[in-house]
């Protein structure tokens, strides 16, 4: 007989449920969340075996009980809590939201589904998503600051800055001279802005470092692909996570958002922009695409062959892309055997 035993974590607890094969629960156990967690649930699990740890949210509020479990040899599968939802949707005997309830459903879905993906000890593509989106976050911050920035300047230099706003750029500021409290405080804050977009450029300039040994390490070949530099590589690793979860090229598509979304009715048969799906993943493409039109490569001839056709240079863009991402699913399938 094989055990699954559900997960349901949280910042202070984590709740235990131990299903057998007919889905019935032979055990359950609540935990506080704290430096002796992992002791007290193999001691629990002790007579539970063989056994599959089903944690929810393996990469969020689970993602250190999951790897302090990997780390004794423990097998642990990740499950998404949509998977989650749905079994607590259909299932008609039991549709109160409880921990407990939680951590059935997360073992049900492990029991029932064969395609979740295994917690590794060593997980390049966590590490990419990571440093990719902290990369994003700073980006975002940066630019946040830069706007900040240029209102300000509004106010104390005639005319503001230029377009494309940096620190080097911002050195008009040593000139200004305040007439008033209103304007000294203006230029303080402006200073302060200042402070804050050079420290921005100094961590994103290490963080691209960071992120290039990390792509190195990995060994993947999806930066043979032309335009997609090692911070495009990350994204993509990092959100794919297990190419192998996707059949085929179209469903990797399907979510990276470059497939288009059928809106047929009745004869009619018609397809639109794809507004869902990963947007980061689908962001990398889009810089890979535009990078391909700019030069002289085969996505070019394929961009430029598309206009021949009649289509607009968005629809062109959008084929160019699809076009892309079949291109790196291949990749990713390269890498992952």
């Amino acid at each position: 007989m094989v055990f699954v035993i559900g997960i349901d974590p949280h910042k202070g607890s984590h709740t235990a449920a131990v299903l057998d094969v007919d889905e019935r629960v032979v055990g359950e156990l609540c935990v506080i969340a704290d430096r002796r967690q992992r002791d007290r649930l193999l001691r629990f699990a002790q007579p539970f075996m063989p056994r599959t740890w089903a944690v929810e949210s393996a990469n969020g509020l689970g993602a250190l009980l999951a790897r302090q479990l990997v780390a004794v040899g423990e097998h642990v599968v990740d499950v998404p809590p949509t998977l989650s939802a749905r079994v607590r949707l259909l299932d008609a005997g039991r549709t109160d939201k409880t921990d407990l309830h939680d951590a059935r459903a997360a073992a049900i879905v492990a029991l029932r589904h064969a395609g979740l993906r295994p917690v590794v000890p060593v997980d390049h593509a966590a590490v990419s998503r990571l440093l990719a989106d902290r990369h994003h976050d700073l980006t975002a911050l940066r630019t946040q600051a830069i706007c900040r920035l240029h209102a300000l300047m509004c106010h104390l230099v005639a005319g503001g800055l230029g377009r494309l706003l940096s620190a080097d750029k911002a050195t008009a500021l040593r000139s200004v001279r305040p007439c008033d409290p209103v304007d000294t405080a203006r230029k303080e804050v402006a200073h302060q802005l200042l402070g804050d977009v050079r420290r921005f450029d100094h961590q994103l300039g290490a963080l691209k470092d960071r992120i290039a040994i990390e792509v190195l390490a990995s060994a993947t070949t999806v930066t043979n692909v032309h335009g997609v530099g090692r911070l495009g590589a990350a994204t993509i690793i990092g959100h794919t996570q297990r190419v192998d979860r996707f059949p085929t090229a179209g469903h990797f598509a399907r979510y990276n958002g470059t497939a288009p979304i059928e809106t047929s009715s009745g004869p009619r048969v018609r397809h639109r922009l794809n507004p869902r799906g990963n947007r980061r993943i689908n962001s990398a493409l889009h810089v890979a695409a535009v990078t391909q039109i700019a030069h002289d490569t085969p996505g070019r001839t394929y961009y430029q062959r598309k206009l021949a056709e009649g289509k607009s240079r968005k629809e062109a863009l959008r084929a160019l892309k699809r076009q892309i991402s079949d291109a790196v699913y291949k990749q990713l399938h390269a890498d992952a055997k």
